[in-house]
């Protein structure tokens, strides 16, 4: 990148805003005992906002040597059995959650000047929980699980329009259609943080932390 082109991106970079918006009061003293009952609020109140996907979270996971990867998936549900998202297991995402079934998820809502973090182990749900998962979403997201090779190397986009196609038309006639593969998550968190943004930078950050059983909750330093 020539000199005269790094400058034109610092520039636009720096010329970015952040929370552009009225952010909304956090009263740390007033949040529920538990992370989940604040989780829903927050959630509905980023819908509210009009957040655009806010279901759209962060995953992050590590593989056998240990190094760190991250990409965006879709929540798919949140209770009393942890934040569920779903994967193929032969995916990568689904073969490193195998090696090391522990994953933090990052959740971000600037509508709202909102974070959310979790961190926590991994199980993996029933197969038949998986399945009804899959078939409970649209005909898109069959498809897509039918076409399967998730993560593997592509030999042409040819070979993903033949497949997408024939997987399209396999879900149209079949919508019941079972994916061996396709997997449901649970993330149990051990840590939740939810972050809220503040004009003047004095963010207010309220962890929730689980020991001997119950959780705790501290105030962090922004």
């Amino acid at each position: 990148m020539s000199a005269d082109a790094s400058s034109e991106f610092v520039r636009l970079l720096r010329s970015q805003r952040v929370w552009d918006t009225e952010l909304p009061p956090f009263d740390p003293g007033a949040a529920p005992d538990e992370p989940l009952p604040l989780f829903e609020r927050w959630f509905a109140e980023a819908v509210a906002a009009g957040q655009t996907e806010p279901h759209a979270v962060s995953l992050a996971t590590a593989d056998e040597d240990g190094l760190p990867d991250v990409r965006t998936v879709m929540l798919h549900g949140a209770d009393t059995e942890g934040w569920s998202f779903a994967s193929h297991a032969t995916s990568r995402k689904g073969r490193q959650l195998a090696a090391r079934p522990y994953a933090a998820l990052g959740f971000y809502w600037p509508a709202q000047g909102r974070q959310i973090r979790l961190r926590g182990p991994v199980t993996v749900a029933p197969a038949e929980a998986g399945q009804a998962d899959l078939h409970a979403r649209s005909t898109g997201a069959l498809a897509a699980a039918l076409v399967g090779h998730q993560s593997e190397v592509l030999p042409s986009q040819e070979e993903l329009e033949r497949r997408s196609a024939a997987a399209w038309s396999q879900a149209e006639r079949e919508p019941t259609t079972p994916v061996p593969t396709w997997t449901l998550y649970h993330l149990r968190p051990d840590e939740a943080e939810f972050f809220q943004g503040d004009a003047h930078r004095r963010h207010v950050r309220l962890n929730y932390r689980r020991m001997n059983g119950a959780w705790v909750t501290e105030l962090l330093w922004p």
